[in-house]
C-alpha cells in the first residue's frame, strides 16, 4: 500500500542561496504522507518513533512541484516500516513564475522509518 502527496513549493520556503530548499521541508512532507498511510492502514495516526535513514539526493528549490511517498515496507505487530521517496515532478526555470514539467522525475530524499500504532488501536479500529 501507498500514499502520493503532490505540493508546490512556494519561493517562500527557500532559505538558502541558489534558491534552494532545506532538507527539513521534505521531511515534513514525509510525515504528513506517512500520517494518511497510518489512517489508511490502521484507522489512525501513529506515532512515529524515527527514521533509520536518510538521503538527500538532490536539490529542492523555490518554485518546484514535488510528490511524496509513503509506501508500506513491513508491518509489525504495532510497528509499520515506511519507505519515503521525494520526487521533483516539475522545475523552476527562473524566479520569474516560469517551470516546466519533467520528463522523468528526479528524486530528491528518500528514506525509512517506523511508526507506532498506540496500544489498544492495532486492531484496525478507531
Amino acid at each position: 500500500m501507498k500514499v502520493v502527496h503532490q505540493r508546490y513549493v512556494a519561493h517562500s520556503e527557500a532559505h538558502y542561496g541558489g534558491n534552494l530548499v532545506d532538507g527539513a521541508f521534505g521531511l515534513k512532507l514525509f510525515g504528513d504522507a506517512g500520517t494518511h498511510l497510518a489512517i489508511s492502514i490502521d484507522g489512525h495516526e501513529s506515532l512515529f518513533a524515527g527514521y533509520a535513514s536518510v538521503e538527500f539526493l538532490a536539490p529542492v528549490r523555490g518554485g518546484d512541484v514535488v510528490e511524496a511517498e509513503a509506501r508500506l515496507a513491513s508491518k509489525g505487530t504495532r510497528s509499520r516500516t515506511v519507505d519515503f521517496e521525494l520526487r521533483i515532478i516539475c522545475r523552476a526555470l527562473d524566479d520569474t513564475g516560469r517551470a516546466e514539467v519533467l520528463a522523468e522525475p528526479i528524486v530528491a530524499t528518500r528514506a525509512r522509518g517506523t511508526a507506532v500504532v498506540p496500544r489498544g488501536r492495532d486492531d484496525g479500529t478507531v
